[in-house]
C-alpha cells in the first residue's frame, strides 16, 4: 500500500466514524503501518494524534526493531509465569 492509500484508509475511516456511519462501540479503526525506514510511517500517526487529540504525544509508538529475537517479546507482554516473583502467597 502506498502512502496516499494509507492517509486515504485512515482518513475513510475517521470520515465514517463521525459521519455516525461505524458502530460507536468499536474502535474508528485498528491501523498497522509496515515499511522501511523513512517512508512516513511515524509521521502519518504524529498527525493523526495530533488531528484527533491535539496532541502529537497521544499516540503509543511500539519499534518492532526491538523485539526481534523471540524472548524479547517478555519486554512487552511481561515475563511468563515463574519467572517472576510471586507478590503474594499461593494458596
Amino acid at each position: 500500500m502506498a502512502r496516499d492509500e494509507a492517509v486515504e484508509a485512515v482518513s475513510n475511516a475517521i470520515r465514517r466514524s463521525r459521519a455516525g456511519l461505524s458502530d460507536p462501540n468499536r474502535p474508528i479503526g485498528s491501523f498497522l503501518f509496515l515499511g522501511p525506514t523513512g517512508v512516513g510511517k511515524t509521521e502519518l500517526c504524529k498527525t493523526l494524534a495530533n488531528f484527533m487529540f491535539d496532541s502529537d504525544d497521544a499516540m503509543v509508538r511500539i519499534d518492532m526493531s526491538e523485539f526481534m529475537e523471540k524472548h524479547s517479546v517478555s519486554r512487552l507482554v511481561g515475563a511468563p509465569p515463574g519467572y517472576v516473583a510471586m507478590k503474594r502467597a499461593v494458596t
